[in-house]
């Protein structure tokens, strides 16, 4: 199982940032997949997930600005982030399970 994510970096108040997560070495079309963060000195936070069947849920911190989506034809997994604040600061995971993520990509939120 290979998670890889790419997109972060720093953004103003306000902007947006969508993150992408290319995935392998499973069938992706069969999975629900997720996205949790961790910001500095905090513990890991789960943000969105996604159903094989396109549901998604939200954390309340995150609902209506986030949008979780994939792509089964092209095994990726997406987080558009808008409105993004100064807290949406931290380093984004896409999971598979609670078990099994990617190595992160860093989110600063900052003017």
């Amino acid at each position: 199982v290979q998670l890889v994510e790419s997109g972060g970096g720093l953004v103003q108040p306000g902007g947006s940032l969508r993150l992408s997560c290319a995935a392998s070495g499973f069938t992706f079309s069969k999975r629900v997949m997720g996205w949790s963060r961790q910001a500095p000195g905090k513990g890991l936070e789960w943000v969105s997930g996604i159903n094989i069947d396109g549901a998604t849920t939200y954390a309340d911190s995150v609902q209506g600005r986030f949008v979780i989506a994939r792509d089964n034809a092209k095994d990726t997994l997406y987080l558009q982030m808008n409105n993004l604040k100064p807290e949406d600061t931290a380093v984004y995971y896409c999971a598979l399970d609670s078990n099994t993520r990617g190595q992160g990509t860093q989110v600063t939120v900052a003017s």
